[in-house]
């Protein structure tokens, strides 16, 4: 990394023992590439926050396929969003129950809208918005 800074840090060494467990459960290297990734993260959510920011998520969502007009309302919902639904994948889990994954792109609070309105149409059993960063201000 060009211009890359070392800097020391005070930690209380409790913290330090569960951060380090966490390195080597994720199976970090070392811990700077812990802190970058830490520090990536929040970066990125404070972005979010502004509602602005170009971002992509996935909406997982699993619903009860017999619910009655359920997949129509869903489908209706992504044709509004035609712009920003980027792609879809559909699975069949049991006679019943399918599960349906959304890639969104857009300003962060329209995809937070379109996973909250695909999330709470009825009979959609749990669904989850999973938001990241398009990369391109991340070094």
């Amino acid at each position: 990394m060009a211009g890359t800074v070392r800097f020391g840090i005070s930690i209380d060494n409790k913290l330090l023992e569960s951060f380090d467990q966490l390195i080597e459960n994720k199976g970090y290297m070392n811990r700077s590439e812990a802190i970058r990734d830490l520090i990536r993260a929040s970066l990125v959510e404070l972005k979010w926050e502004f509602g602005e920011e170009e971002t992509v998520g996935t909406v997982t969502l699993v619903y009860d396929h017999h619910v009655r007009d359920l997949s129509e309302k869903l489908t209706e919902q992504q044709h509004e969003n035609h712009d920003k639904v980027i792609s879809t994948l559909h699975v069949h889990l049991d006679p019943h129950n399918c599960l349906e994954v959304l890639v969104v792109r857009g300003k962060a609070r329209d995809v937070k809208k379109i996973a909250d309105e695909l999330i709470r149409v009825k009979g959609v059993k749990h669904g989850k918005l999973v938001m990241t960063t398009t990369g391109e201000e991340l070094h």
